[in-house]
């Protein structure tokens, strides 16, 4: 298994998460709208930005998502898919990194939007 150390690596991952999330049957219908060619991109420098320190991204993802109507299982669901394709494709300490970064974001956009207690 590769180690998760560059931008290609984040674009695997990027695009690998994301076909799990276009052919889920909740998640599906939140990104329906989204043209693709020009996000993904985007989700690169996020990641890339968040993993690799390299600041490329210089938005605020928050914004984006405030007016989604997510509930807790859709947050449930991403991280599901997100931990899954981490592991099915890459170990070591940046996969670590990058599933325990996922819980964190989701769980300040949860708190953002008012879904925790």
């Amino acid at each position: 298994m590769k180690t998760l150390e560059s931008r290609e690596d984040i674009e695997v991952l990027v695009n690998k998460f994301y076909e799990k999330v276009k052919m889920d049957d909740l998640l599906a219908p939140l990104f329906s709208h989204v043209d693709w060619p020009h996000h993904l991109p985007i989700l690169y420098n996020f990641w890339a930005s968040i993993l690799l320190g390299d600041q490329s991204y210089k938005r605020n993802p928050f914004e984006k998502h405030i007016h989604l109507p997510v509930t807790p299982e859709h947050f449930d669901r991403w991280l599901s898919h997100f931990t899954k394709t981490v592991d099915e494709n890459f170990e070591g300490e940046k996969a670590l990194e990058a599933k325990q970064r996922a819980f964190s974001i989701a769980g300040i956009f949860q708190h953002k939007l008012g879904l925790l207690e």
